[in-house]
Parts: C-alpha cells; structure tokens; sequence
C-alpha cells in the first residue's frame, strides 16, 4: 500500500511542479532573478547560460528531500524528492533538447503538442525584456497555441506533395 502513496505522491508532486515553474518563472525568473534569468532571452555566445543556475536551485531541494527521506526512512519526503527530479527530467527534455535544441537528439517532429508547445515558447521568447511576458509554463500547453498549430496543419494538408506511384504495366 505504501508503495501506491509513494507512486501517487510522486505523480502529484510532478503535476504540481509545473504551477510551481509558472510562478517561479513569471515571478521570479522574469522578477528580482532576471538577472541571472535575462541571457536567456538575450542570447550571448557560449553554451552555458547564467540561466542553468536554475537547474541547481531546482535540484537542491529535490536531491535534500530524497536524502533526509532516505536517512528518516520517511517515505512521502523521498516521493516528493523523486517527483521534483522527475519533473526536473522532463523539462531538461522538453526545454533543452526538444524546443532550444541544445542537444540535437529529437530534431524534428509533427506532433501537434510538440509544436504547440514550441509555438507558445517562441511566443515566450519574442519579448527579449522581462515585462509583457506570456505563455510562462512549460509541458502545458495553451488553448491559442493548440489551435494555432491545428491551423497551421489543416492549411499546410492542402498543399501536400502526392508521392510517386509507379505506373502498371
């Protein structure tokens, strides 16, 4: 039984971590923290951002809960611990290697949520300061930019290029 608190625990500290990156995002990251924030949206050469400092403050709290949680033998701290680190996977996946391409392991894609959810960080990006920000969260997509993209693809089935088909005989 404790073994499905534990799973639960997890998956609810995973949901609950992406209102967690919306406010920490809008509040803080384009608030008091811009400045560590700010290379981010103002792109400077190197492959390393001020900006990565946020993986470290994200991760510490995660890499404690599992460890005290470890040590108390207290299980819901090192579900919570694993949820944030699970999380925090998924955005380094989602963000650095699917929407910035960082890394260049998932280069293309036509999933509707793939490019709706770039479509939104682009939209994101387009404001280079911290004021007038939009589309803060990460694996959640808006409506805007679902039905964008949905556009988008019914123009585009129109103009698809009809393959070859050999002729019979």
């Amino acid at each position: 039984m404790v073994t499905l608190y534990f799973i639960l625990v997890l998956l609810g500290t995973f949901l609950v971590m992406e209102g967690v990156t919306w406010c920490t995002h809008r509040f803080v990251m384009h608030g008091f923290l811009w400045y560590l924030h700010k290379d981010h949206h103002q792109v400077e050469p190197g492959f390393f951002e001020k900006n990565d400092a946020f993986f470290v403050i994200f991760a510490i709290p995660s890499m404690l809960l599992i460890a005290y949680g470890t040590y108390d033998h207290i299980w819901w701290k090192q579900a919570i611990g694993f949820g944030i680190m699970a999380y925090g996977f998924a955005y380094f996946m989602v963000h650095d290697v699917i929407i910035h391409q960082r890394f260049k392991w998932f280069t293309r894609s036509n999933s509707t949520y793939i490019r709706a959810l770039r479509w939104g960080h682009k939209m994101h990006h387009k404001h280079l300061n911290k004021e007038h920000g939009e589309s803060f969260g990460m694996l959640y997509v808006a409506k805007k930019y679902w039905d964008k993209i949905r556009r988008d693809k019914a123009l585009m089935a129109g103009n698809r290029k009809v393959e070859y088909a050999p002729e019979a005989d």
